[in-house]
């Protein structure tokens, strides 16, 4: 590996001696920390040394130390890369053994590669992650690799309530995760919405509703008023027609007197129900039209009606 740095002028054509001496030192670096087992420092080393100059030799000490990490999704990728990247005619020898190395640990990794199916029942779409990293749609319901060790699955929804499923995972092993998101119930009592509260009458509605109470009595009482004085001088006018034909030069006999005392009475009680029909239909007019108008009285009109024999009142709404 270390003679592959010094020996590939196709790969370190555009390299300084610096960097290559930088890279050469992080690959020994890098072998000593995977003879020791040290799979982070090992990472970490042949990282850097890939970093500077490209090379199967470098990327085979990535794969490796991923291996080592638990890292295998990863392992398998540096893997494959080194495969489809190859190397070009007139490389050194090390870098077709590197190629045909990776080959070889990739097709003994692939089978300890765990695998998982995740499936989700309940809404049409729910957003599922393992360890946090989001699971694609399309990936849901096949087969995934996963790397072997402790996993957290979580899935999602709106207006679901979430789901966490936490298993691990042994080398080679295939496992089904069937995750079933349940709706949150509303809380007690939210699905009803509180009665409608009428708004408490103020000072202003309270006089507005007293006002107006009072000017419909007024108007009631003058149109009975207004009725039995048009009654009693209907009644009058047809006595005092009678005793003009019976009582000529308005003379009558005394045998009439009492027709006479009943014309007079008829007079003086359509007199006073006129009277009394005015002053009251006069008094519900006023009360009703000077009213202070409360929200409940917004767009009503009130108009006062007197005609023959009738009083009262005709309102909008």
């Amino acid at each position: 590996m270390l003679l592959a740095l010094t020996c590939a002028p196709a790969a370190l054509a555009q390299v300084s001696d610096a960097d290559r001496a930088t890279a050469r030192s992080l690959a020994v670096e890098g072998q000593e920390s995977l003879d020791r087992k040290d799979y982070a420092a090992a990472h970490d080393r042949f990282r850097r040394a890939d970093a500077i100059i490209h090379a199967p030799t470098l990327l085979l000490g990535v794969a490796r130390a991923q291996v080592g990490l638990g890292q295998w999704i990863a392992a398998q990728e540096s893997y494959n890369r080194i495969l489809r990247e190859g190397a070009p005619a007139g490389s050194p020898e090390p870098f077709f053994e590197a190629i045909a190395a990776a080959q070889r640990e990739l097709d003994a990794l692939a089978p300890r590669i765990p695998q998982v199916l995740l499936s989700v029942r309940g809404p049409d779409a729910a957003d599922v992650t393992i360890d946090g990293e989001p699971v694609p749609h399309a990936a849901l319901g096949v087969r995934r690799p996963v790397d072997p060790g402790a996993h957290t699955v979580r899935a999602t929804a709106a207006g679901f309530a979430p789901v966490e499923v936490k298993l691990t995972l042994a080398e080679g092993a295939h496992e089904t995760v069937a995750l079933e998101l349940e709706p949150i119930a509303p809380p007690p009592g939210a699905s009803r919405p509180p009665p409608a509260r009428a708004p408490a009458a103020g000072p202003a509605a309270s006089g507005s509703g007293t006002r107006t109470t009072l000017g419909i009595a007024a108007l009631g009482l003058g149109g009975v008023g207004v009725a039995a004085g048009a009654v009693g001088g209907l009644l009058a006018i047809g006595k005092h027609s009678d005793l003009s034909e019976r009582c000529p030069g308005n003379r009558c006999d005394p045998s009439l007197q009492g027709d006479v005392d009943s014309y007079h009475a008829m007079g003086t009680l359509s007199t006073i129900g006129l009277v009394v029909g005015a002053v009251g239909v006069g008094a519900g007019a006023f009360l009703l039209l000077t009213a202070p108008r409360s929200p409940q009285r917004a767009g009503i009109s009130i108009t006062p009606v007197i005609g023959l024999g009738s009083a009262g009142a005709k309102g909008s709404f």
